[in-house]
């Protein structure tokens, strides 16, 4: 019997293998499954069902190809897409390294190099930007590192050892041996825990001493700070676009702004002044929001101090922190606040529909997928303007007054 239906087979081929000689693909074999004969103990297909599953058949056939067609030309302007932005960062790197970064002082405010500044700076010349940018008021050179360096080394080989000298022997006033062993301690969970997915800061990772020789020296150049949790996402970008040296000297100076003093030292009354201005912002912005946020009683100190600690750097994606990063270089600390108030207004449909814990869960732990262009025009409409004073106005006014100061925020 199957040989009989093997000859059969062979002698007249089949309406799919008649129909897949004329395709340009194989269909998948269930699509085709109409056009099969019945079994030869059921009777064969009346004419009208077999020319209806013939047209059921040719249109599935058409919709495969036209599926394939759109997948063809999306992958095509995917690709012209990335070609062309890496026309534009090509581009954009040349005008940054031989016209912008020669002529700095001159070039550096014009309203030229602020447009390309929004549109992020080109990851080649990334480095460089931002340490003329961050500028180096606290002097810190190369020499300096080295010294702190290996103060933190010795310091490193004695942490396992009895302390047998007093604090002000070694120079660190306030800083005793057992806030020291604390320190290296932290240092080292935190580097395991900073950008696991790239594994290259974890012990063994090539950039794992880099980042532990720059937080240990931080550590000696400033005992009166020391390490605090989240400084080591902000070296780690650093040491991603610097050198070692430069980075430990953009560090040392991007801390000691003063958002980022008052915030790593815990100056509770200035990070309340800055709850509070950020506050008449996200009012003037996003007044529903707002609303929704004070009836819940969600205060920005629950997901803002995350932002601010870290500039961005473990809540957004690397190259949408990156770009942050530029801008924030160009306009200082308000632009930190402006993107917090651009990340509250991207996601403030889906905010103004959840109670307090689910706010706080989404705040603290934004979607993993964040695009760079939607994120940065959400910024783009933020205005930090409020009754014609500037974020440095509000800012100055609430700390020359401190009872002005949200009194939600004080706990």
């Amino acid at each position: 019997m199957e040989n009989e239906r093997g000859a059969q087979a062979g002698d007249s081929p089949s309406p799919r293998q008649s129909v897949r000689k004329n395709l340009e693909f194989e269909p998948l074999s269930t699509t085709a499954l109409i056009l099969e004969h019945r079994p030869a103990n059921l009777p064969a297909k009346p004419a009208e069902e077999a020319e209806k599953h013939q047209q059921q058949y040719e249109e599935m056939v058409a919709q495969a190809k036209k599926r394939e067609l759109r997948e063809a030309q999306k992958r095509k302007k995917q690709l012209e897409d990335r070609v062309k932005q890496e026309e534009n960062i090509g581009n954009a790197a040349l005008t940054w390294s031989q016209e912008i970064l020669p002529n700095w002082t001159t070039m550096c405010s014009s309203k030229r190099v602020k447009e390309l500044w929004w549109q992020g700076v080109p990851p080649s010349v990334r480095g460089r930007v931002w340490s003329l940018a961050i500028g180096n008021d606290l002097n810190i050179t190369h020499e300096l590192y080295d010294i702190c360096l290996a103060r933190a080394k010795e310091r490193w080989n004695a942490s396992s050892a009895p302390s047998t000298t007093t604090d002000t022997d070694t120079g660190d006033a306030g800083s005793s041996h057992a806030d020291r062993e604390a320190s290296l301690e932290l240092i080292k969970l935190d580097i395991s825990r900073t950008f696991p997915s790239l594994c290259i800061f974890q012990k063994g990772g090539p950039y794992h001493d880099v980042l532990h020789s720059i937080l240990g020296a931080y550590t000696c150049y400033r005992p009166d700070v020391g390490y605090v949790q989240g400084m080591s996402f902000i070296a780690a970008v650093l040491i991603l676009n610097m050198h070692t040296a430069d980075a430990f000297i953009a560090f040392a100076n991007l801390l000691n702004k003063p958002c980022q003093m008052a915030f790593y030292r815990v100056d509770h009354s200035l990070m309340l002044t800055y709850f509070a201005a950020f506050e008449v912002f996200f009012e003037e912005n996003l007044p529903k929001l707002f609303a929704h946020f004070k009836s819940n009683n969600l205060t920005p100190d629950i997901y803002l101090i995350d932002w601010i600690f870290t500039l961005y750097s473990k809540s957004l994606p690397l190259d949408v922190a990156c770009r942050v990063w530029d801008v924030f270089c160009r306009d200082g600390e308000e632009f930190l606040f402006r993107t917090a108030l651009g990340i509250l207004r991207l996601y403030e449909d889906v905010l103004t529909h959840m109670d307090f814990i689910h706010n706080a869960q989404f705040l603290t732990r934004l979607p993993e997928h964040i695009n760079a262009h939607t994120l940065f025009s959400s910024i783009a409409a933020v205005s930090m303007s409020c009754r014609n004073r500037k974020w440095t106005q509000v800012l100055h006014t609430l700390q020359k007054d401190p009872e002005r100061a949200s009194p939600v925020l004080k706990r």
